[in-house]
C-alpha cells in the first residue's frame, strides 16, 4: 500500500514529461515550417532583388530586368479601397453587435458574419465578377477593392465585436453615472478603451486580404503598365505572382519568387506590428 503513491506520481510524472515531449515537437515542427518559408524565399526571392523591381515596370517577354513598381502601388490602391469599404461597415456593425445586441436580428447577423467569413474567396470574386464587372463592361481597380472590401467586413465585424466586449462593464457603467448617454459613453469610454485591439484587428484583416489572388483574377484582371485612376484594370503582388510562377520563362520565375518574399514579409511585418500593439494594450491593461 505505501507504493501506491509512488506508483501513482510515476505514472503522472510519466504522462507529464511524454506530453510536454510531444506537444514541443509539435511546436518545433510548426515553427520550423514558417522558417523553412521564409528562408526558402529568401534563397530563391531575396537574393535577386534590386532597386529596379521597386521602381520600374515589367518588361517585355525576352527581355532581361524590369520590376513590378505597378503591381506594388496596385496592391496599394487595392487595399487602400478595400479597407474605405470593408473597415468602416465592420467596425459599426460591430459596435453594434456588442453594444446594442442580444435580440434576434444580431443572432442573425453574427450568423451571416461568421457564414460570409467562411465562404471561399473565388465566390467572392465570382459574386463581384457578376455585379460590377459585367455590370461595367470591363476590368477595373474598383471592383477589385470592392471584392476585398467585402471579405473585410465580416472579420472587422467579429473582431470589433470581440474587443468591445472585452472592454469591462464598469467602464460603461460609471461613464453613464457620471451623466452620460449611452451613445456617449461608448464614443467616449468604450471604444477608447479597445481602440488599440480593434486597430489590431484592422491590420491583421488588411494582411489577410493582401495574399488573396482568385477574387482580383475575376476583378482587376492585372496590367503590365501604370493603371490611372480607378475605372481601368490594375495589377498586384498576388496577381503577379500567379501569373510569373506558371508561365514558362525562367527570367519570370525569378521575379515571381522575389515578389512572393516581398508579399511574405510585409504581411509577416503587419502581424508582428499587430501583435506588438495587441500585447502592449494588455500590459497596459494590467
Amino acid at each position: 500500500m505505501r507504493n501506491m503513491p509512488d506508483l501513482h506520481n510515476f505514472r503522472r510524472n510519466t504522462v507529464n514529461a511524454v506530453m510536454l515531449t510531444i506537444t514541443g515537437l509539435c511546436t518545433l515542427v510548426a515553427a520550423g515550417t514558417l522558417v523553412f518559408i521564409l528562408g526558402y524565399l529568401f534563397v530563391h526571392g531575396a537574393t535577386s532583388l534590386t532597386l529596379n523591381f521597386f521602381t520600374k515596370l515589367p518588361t517585355p517577354v525576352g527581355e532581361a530586368g524590369g520590376g513590378m513598381a505597378n503591381a506594388i502601388v496596385g496592391s496599394a490602391k487595392l487595399l487602400l479601397l478595400a479597407s474605405v469599404v470593408g473597415v468602416p461597415l465592420g467596425f459599426l456593425g460591430g459596435v453594434y453587435l456588442a453594444e446594442f445586441g442580444g435580440t434576434t436580428f444580431s443572432f442573425v447577423v453574427r450568423y451571416v458574419a461568421d457564414l460570409l467569413n467562411g465562404v471561399p474567396s473565388i465566390v467572392i470574386g465570382i459574386f463581384a465578377y457578376t455585379i460590377i464587372v459585367l455590370s461595367q463592361k470591363h476590368f477595373s481597380t474598383l471592383a477589385g477593392g470592392l471584392s476585398l472590401g467585402v471579405m473585410m467586413i465580416p472579420i472587422a465585424v467579429r473582431s470589433t465585436e470581440g474587443f468591445l466586449r472585452a472592454v469591462p462593464d464598469s467602464l460603461r457603467e460609471g461613464a453613464m453615472a457620471l451623466g452620460a448617454s449611452k451613445t456617449r459613453a461608448i464614443l467616449s469610454v468604450v471604444i477608447p478603451a479597445a481602440k488599440n485591439g480593434i486597430m489590431t484587428g484592422v491590420m491583421l484583416n488588411l494582411a489577410r486580404v493582401a495574399g488573396e489572388t482568385a477574387p482580383l483574377l475575376f476583378t482587376s484582371f492585372g496590367n503590365r503598365y501604370w493603371s490611372p485612376g480607378w475605372e481601368q484594370p490594375t495589377s498586384a503582388l498576388p496577381v503577379m505572382i500567379f501569373t510569373y510562377a506558371i508561365s514558362p520563362y525562367e527570367d519570370w520565375h525569378q521575379q515571381a519568387w522575389s515578389a512572393g518574399f516581398v508579399l511574405l514579409t510585409l504581411v509577416l511585418a503587419v502581424n508582428v506590428i499587430a501583435r506588438a500593439v495587441l500585447s502592449k494594450r494588455k500590459h497596459v491593461a494590467r
